[in-house]
C-alpha cells in the first residue's frame, strides 16, 4: 500500500479538498484507505473556552423576565 501525506482542508459542503499532484497519481474508480489526523485544542484553548462558557452561564442566571424590557429599546 502507497502513502501520500499532505495538509488538506475541510469544505463547508464536508468535502476533503485534495491537491491536484496527488490526484494525478491516483487512478480514478478505486477504493482507498483514510486516516484524517486533527490538530486538538491545547490545554490554554480548552481552558479559555471552560472560562467562556462559564462567564456566559453566570450572565445568563442574572438575567430574568423582568430584564426583557430593555431588550425593546
Amino acid at each position: 500500500m502507497k502513502a501520500y501525506e499532505f495538509p488538506a482542508n475541510i469544505t463547508t459542503e464536508g468535502k476533503i479538498e485534495l491537491p491536484d499532484v496527488i490526484l494525478q497519481n491516483l487512478a480514478t474508480n478505486q477504493q482507498v484507505k483514510v486516516i484524517i489526523l486533527v490538530n486538538e485544542p491545547t490545554e490554554a484553548e480548552q481552558e479559555e473556552a471552560a472560562w467562556q462558557r462559564l462567564a456566559a452561564e453566570q450572565l445568563l442566571k442574572g438575567y430574568s423576565e423582568d430584564d426583557a424590557i430593555y431588550d425593546t429599546i
